[in-house]
């Protein structure tokens, strides 16, 4: 595959990544100094990963965790910052540790500078990770 373009492409690509279950492909497309934020995480799980290396760190074991199916209703939004976009989806798939069905809804507000990730602001509603029996604060929703 070709590099991706825009940051919609890119944000498409990654959730390919994450249906392969390639962290480290993944984790390929943030730049150095990357930022992830999680505004609603609750107390425990981790709320701000400044960096590359803590994104990897905090990814590598998600696919123990989560065993993403599909990104369904995918809804891709341009600014007027044409490096931000504003992403609604729903991941859906399984919660390994209990085998209970995971339906995320997310809204994400990701900027990309020269083809990397630079900021990824991630809205997650952490009670219907917590009601599917999910719990692995410290590595992953």
């Amino acid at each position: 595959m070709s590099a991706p373009t825009s940051p919609a492409e890119l944000y498409r690509h990654s959730l390919r990544l994450l249906l392969d279950k390639d962290i480290p492909a993944w984790v390929a497309l943030w730049a150095e100094d990357g930022l992830m934020e999680f505004p609603f995480a609750p107390d425990g799980w981790p709320r701000r990963l400044e960096g590359k290396e803590a994104v990897a760190a905090y990814m590598r074991p998600y696919p123990d965790h989560i065993d993403l199916h599909d990104f369904p209703d995918l809804r891709i939004h341009q600014t007027t910052d044409p490096e931000t976009i504003v992403v609604e989806m729903r991941g859906v798939g399984r919660v390994v540790g209990t085998g209970a069905p995971y339906d995320m809804t997310y809204v994400a507000v990701v900027t990309v500078r020269d083809g990397r990730i630079t900021s990824y602001r991630d809205y997650w509603n952490p009670l219907a990770v917590i009601g599917a029996g999910a719990d692995f604060t410290g590595s992953s929703r």
